[in-house]
């Protein structure tokens, strides 16, 4: 080693830290091409969620567009006290538990299932086209499937034409307010169920093969298999995807409901990110339709926590780290 080399040292990816890791900046240089990639996510964070936050102080304003945020009369919680004395905003909060519960004991057991049959599939390609089939609809624009559903069970689709040729009334799917709610699980399944398929399939791959083998070697069947290993396997990640979908209980989808709130009633379909949209953007009600939705994100808020704390007690991490000792 020539002098030069030995003033110079050791090139810095070699040297250690005290934690026995690498220095933090030969870090950021080693994967700097990661991280150049992950700007254009981080910048579409900020400018469409983190910086609109600040935007939640009209909620405590009588906020008039042209005053601005600055010079709006400041009113503290009235915003809030009408809302919740507001029979509209009250009727909207209803349906939307009611059409999230219908989604949650519906909608969250299919992916689980699919993921199941999908996984006894022997063939490989039925595999394939299988999962192609199921999940191609996530790709779709809500409005290409109402459009699609409107086309086989609307009062001039392929269903209702069949019946009349066979002499019987048509049957209105698409506009009855008392069956809207299977209308909407029915839409949701068909776009989303496979796609969701997909984190079961990946945690069933994690599974050990060799369980099965010993299971089926001590003469435990298929049912028995999938009840001791394959679901104590997927507890992890059912409870998991079960605490985020409780959090997003009140969000149960703006486009698929906006779309068909003319054709069966604001009384069936009124949700609270449609009370939001008609009360804030079309009624000119900015600082009501932002008091309800900082109320929607609040009580999200507290759902994900207390679903969390939940797991907790039954022993699942969660999404947030339990405390130790």
């Amino acid at each position: 080693m020539t002098l030069a080399a030995q003033r110079k040292g050791p090139p810095p990816s070699s040297i250690p830290d005290r934690g026995g890791k690498k220095p933090f900046r030969v870090r950021l240089r080693q994967d700097r091409q990661m991280l150049l990639m992950m700007v254009p996510g981080i910048v579409f964070l900020l400018l469409f969620f983190y910086i609109p936050i600040f935007g939640n102080v009209i909620a405590f304003q009588d906020y008039q567009p042209y005053l601005g945020i600055p010079d709006s009369e400041w009113v503290g919680w009235q915003n809030f006290v009408d809302l919740f004395h507001n029979p509209d905003f009250l009727h909207a909060l209803w349906n939307t538990l009611y059409l999230a519960a219908w989604q949650l004991v519906f909608l969250f057991p299919v992916p689980l299932v699919l993921a199941l049959i999908v996984d006894s599939l022997m063939s490989m390609r039925v595999r394939r086209i299988f999962q192609s089939i199921a999940y191609l609809p996530h790709f779709l624009s809500w409005v290409l499937v109402i459009a699609l559903f409107q086309q086989m069970l609307g009062g001039a689709g392929f269903v209702n034409n069949t019946l009349r040729q066979f002499g019987m009334d048509p049957i209105p799917f698409m506009t009855n307010p008392d069956t809207f709610p299977v209308l909407v699980v029915a839409q949701m399944i068909w776009k989303d169920a496979g796609w969701a398929m997909i984190i079961f399939l990946a945690a069933l791959a994690s599974i050990d093969v060799s369980l099965y083998e010993a299971a089926a070697a001590d003469g435990a069947g298929r049912w028995r298999r999938m009840w001791h290993i394959t679901l104590p396997g997927l507890r992890p990640v059912i409870v998991l995807l079960l605490i985020l979908r409780i959090g997003d209980i009140l969000s149960v989808g703006f486009e698929q409901f906006i779309l068909q709130r003319d054709a069966v009633g604001a009384g069936a379909a009124e949700v609270l990110d449609t009370f939001t949209y008609y009360t804030g953007v079309v009624g000119g009600g900015w600082s009501s339709g932002a008091a309800a939705g900082l109320a929607k994100g609040l009580v999200s808020l507290l759902l994900i926590w207390g679903a969390n704390s939940l797991a907790h007690k039954f022993g699942e991490d969660g999404i947030f780290a339990r405390k130790v000792g």
